[in-house]
């Protein structure tokens, strides 16, 4: 006897629970005999965290999967372009210390070539910018596509700056009313468990039993059903990442002002400050560990970045404690975390959001028909994200450990014992070569050898300067350069494009988005 698996409920709404109903509604057969059907419930009483503000280019994909048109969710989400992260004073804090990791990869070639090339070049320019154009255009504020362009279409790779209170909205309103997403708004009470220790149904306060065949714990830092139910264990990751406190804040803009084309996130003696740029306010926070600062010096610290940035009145912050982790395992029976119930790691690199749509991706390209498959489909996933949840805790340390900084909480990162020690090889084959596809085998890396070489060249750690065997012909840059200037004559600004955009859907005033 084979038991199909097509009622599919979620615990849940917020980024993570509407992402998941949308992408499973919207990537269902319906020609399936049964059809897969989609349910979510959503306590009435539970706010969401709502400051995950930063998504990967992979969002664009997402979106465009569930039927949301781009100019539709610009407006809705409050929403910019990002084009990459802005790093400033990791190295040594001095003024003049920053770097970009763009999201458009280096110039083609050999990376071994091009390290070559950019060493060959007079002066001393910063490695994203002689590889690629598009620090150029974050320079100047500067829009990733033009909108003439097909949705989701762009000059250069990118991704958005969004309100995720106001996402999780669009993608409600989008899964109800466009997908068939059945919306329960009720308080889960208890859990109703199959002889064969499966679970068979929730149990809600208002509406009763709610059975399905594979449930999506998406209840996030509650973890309903992957930890109180199946008891799945938390592997604490804060020996490797110390932070584990957030200071978060939103601040209006004037009308016409500048927005940036990368998330900002500037260093701080215990930690970092992200400063992200939407239409009509900021979203800023102080990440940081309480080990080395307590919460007024971490709130002194926020407060006098706001003030140099040019804003007197400071609104009240609020504050996030969490630890960084993840689950022993993801999947277990019928039962997968996705979100926050899964996992979370400091919000360096944006990680949060698309490990959410990986994990999705991941589910809904290996479907399991029946459950009698579905301990198969368990299993590779669990190694797969275990696998990605390693790949993002070393990439995220990486910033850390070779930061120059001589206070106390930049020293503890360099410990040698808090470093990963997959991390620490790769460091030392990267002293006579780059980072490279040999080095990341999977076939969907998380960050691919681009992204490590953006920092780890950005945080002056020294090339290779002779090779074994030569990689291919001399490469040259000054394509790069003419790329740059093209773009950088053709693309509107951010304000301007989205200003533009606003004007024409609402021509009858340009009032900010509430």
């Amino acid at each position: 006897m084979e038991t199909p698996v097509n009622r599919v409920v979620i615990v849940g709404g917020g980024t993570a629970g509407w992402l998941a109903a949308c992408l499973v509604a919207a990537r269902a057969d319906p020609l399936a005999d049964p059809p897969i059907s989609v349910t979510l419930i959503e306590s009435p009483d539970v706010p969401t965290i709502g400051v995950g503000e930063g998504t990967w280019p992979t969002m664009r994909r997402t979106l465009e999967t569930i039927g949301i048109g781009e100019a539709e969710f610009l407006l809705a989400c409050d929403a910019s372009f990002k084009q990459g992260s802005r790093f400033g004073g990791w190295l040594t804090g001095a003024a003049d210390d920053y770097y970009l990791h763009p999201f458009t990869p280096p110039a083609g070639g050999d990376p071994r070539d091009l390290i070559a090339a950019w060493q060959r070049e007079p002066g001393a320019r910063p490695f994203a910018d002689a590889v690629s154009a598009q620090p150029a255009i974050c320079a100047r504020d500067l829009a990733s596509r033009q909108r003439a362009m097909p949705d989701y279409a762009g000059v250069l790779n990118y991704a958005y700056h969004l309100d995720a209170a106001k996402l999780a909205a669009l993608l409600a309103k989008h899964g109800r009313e466009r997908l068939g997403v059945r919306h329960i708004r009720d308080h889960v009470v208890s859990v109703e468990r199959a002889d064969d220790g499966d679970i068979a149904a929730v149990r809600t306060r208002d509406t009763g039993a709610v059975a399905g065949d594979l449930f999506v714990d998406c209840s996030g830092l509650a973890a309903l059903l992957i930890g109180d139910v199946f008891d799945i264990g938390f592997i604490d990751r804060s020996g490797e990442l110390f932070n584990d406190r957030a200071l978060a804040v939103q601040v209006q803009v004037a009308a016409g002002s500048a927005i940036a084309s990368q998330t900002n996130a500037t260093a701080h003696a215990a930690g970092w400050i992200w400063d992200i740029g939407l239409p009509t306010r900021r979203g800023v926070g102080c990440v940081y560990s309480s080990r080395h600062a307590s919460d007024d010096q971490a709130a002194t610290t926020l407060e006098a970045y706001l003030h140099n940035a040019g804003f007197a009145d400071v609104p009240t912050f609020r504050r996030l404690s969490f630890t960084s982790g993840h689950r022993e395992k993801f999947w277990e029976r019928n039962c997968l975390a996705i979100g926050l119930s899964a996992g979370f790691l400091e919000p360096l690199e944006a990680s949060a959001i698309v490990m959410i749509e990986l994990s999705l991706n991941t589910l809904l390209d290996n479907f399991p028909v029946t459950r009698e498959v579905m301990p198969i489909h368990a299993a590779r996933f669990n190694a797969l994200f275990r696998y990605r949840w390693d790949r993002v805790v070393e990439f995220l340390k990486l910033h850390y450990i070779l930061s120059r900084r001589d206070e106390p909480y930049w020293r503890d990162h360099r410990d040698p014992a808090t470093i990963p020690a997959r991390l620490a090889d790769l460091l030392t084959v990267w002293r006579y070569q780059p980072p490279s596809t040999a080095d990341f085998p999977a076939i969907d890396e998380i960050f691919p050898a681009a992204s490590y070489q953006y920092v780890l060249y950005g945080m002056d750690f020294a090339p290779p300067t002779a090779r074994a065997v030569r990689a291919g012909p001399p490469v040259g840059l000054a394509s790069v350069e003419q790329r740059s200037r093209s773009l950088a004559a053709s693309l509107p600004t951010n304000r301007s494009y989205l200003d533009a955009l606003r004007t024409a859907s609402f021509p009858a005033a340009m009032e900010p988005i509430s």
